[in-house]
């Protein structure tokens, strides 16, 4: 196996693993409910009944479910019980547990919304609008340790033996359900399916990271001293000063690094710029940011 090998990482997660509290068990719980419940709202509410699916074991489900006349939710759980049990050997059973979990109460709650009325007949606004809602759902389940679909536990799986990426192999599989909608319902539908997957993507990053995204930021510049200053008291943000020597020049170097908010972005470059036009800057996502002293402090 390689270094970056998703399955070696996670069997390592798995050698690692420590008991979690009940105080965290019970609050993941409640909150993997809400999403599924969520989840199953943007499903039966808005899209299952305008003909629109999801991508994944869900969007299979929902063909099958039209095809068949049985129920969404028998499906959706039939279809994922095997994942569950590759889920228990290759990552884990506090993540196999949490996934099944997750998948009872989106089957269960499914059954129950499915003979409520849809919101809205408008195609375009039941695309848009069931993407938010499933992303949101789906979302908040993944941020607590679960999962509501097999396709990633498959993609893990594959990633192993093909030359793709996780995100790569889950964006084919899904390519292919989504474009099968054409042939059970309409070519139409398939194509909003493919605007509701879209819309749940990108609201699923946004629940997982927050609406107050975090950015790691590293700036070289000979003025370090006064940048330092400038982004402790015009930022809030604290600073660390890193040790550093360029490879060509063998000079030293101070590098500044600290983290900001999304929203704060463009203010840093202003500052850098201000103090140093030539400073070299440097900004990259981060997905979590814990400890330490990243609170904002009071800009007086």
């Amino acid at each position: 196996m390689s270094e970056n090998d998703p399955l070696e990482n996670l069997t390592k997660m798995k050698v690692q693993h420590k008991k979690i509290p009940l105080k965290e068990v019970v609050k993941r719980a409640i909150l993997i409910t809400i999403g599924a419940i969520i989840m199953s709202v943007g499903l039966e509410i808005f899209l299952v009944p305008n003909q629109v699916i999801d991508g994944g074991i869900v969007g299979v489900s929902i063909m099958l479910s039209h095809i068949s006349g049985l129920k969404l939710g028998l499906f959706i759980f039939l279809l994922n019980i095997p994942f569950f049990f590759i889920g228990y050997k290759q990552i884990g059973k506090t993540f196999a547990f949490s996934t099944l979990y997750g998948i009872i109460v989106l089957s269960i709650s499914t059954t129950f919304l499915h003979s409520v009325p849809a919101f809205t007949q408008d195609i375009l606004l039941a695309s848009l609008f069931g993407g938010i809602v499933l992303g949101i759902g789906v979302g908040m389940v993944i941020r607590y340790g679960g999962s509501l679909d097999g396709t990633e536990i498959l993609a893990i799986l594959f990633s192993k033996k093909l030359p793709f990426s996780v995100g790569e192999i889950i964006m084919f599989i899904n390519l292919f359900i989504l474009g099968s909608a054409g042939f059970v319902f309409s070519w139409d539908r398939a194509m909003y399916s493919l605007l509701a997957y879209y819309v749940a993507f990108k609201v699923i990053d946004i629940t997982i990271k927050g609406l107050d995204e975090s950015k790691s930021v590293w700036i070289i510049s000979e003025n370090y001293e006064q940048l330092g200053d400038a982004l402790l008291h015009r930022l809030g943000r604290g600073v660390t000063y890193l040790n550093g020597e360029g490879a060509f020049s063998g000079d030293n170097k101070k590098v500044i690094f600290c983290v900001i908010t999304r929203l704060e972005e463009a203010k840093l470059k202003d500052i850098v710029s201000e103090h140093d036009s030539s400073a070299f800057l440097a900004i990259a996502d981060i997905a979590e940011v814990k400890g330490g002293r990243f609170k904002k402090k009071d800009i007086h």
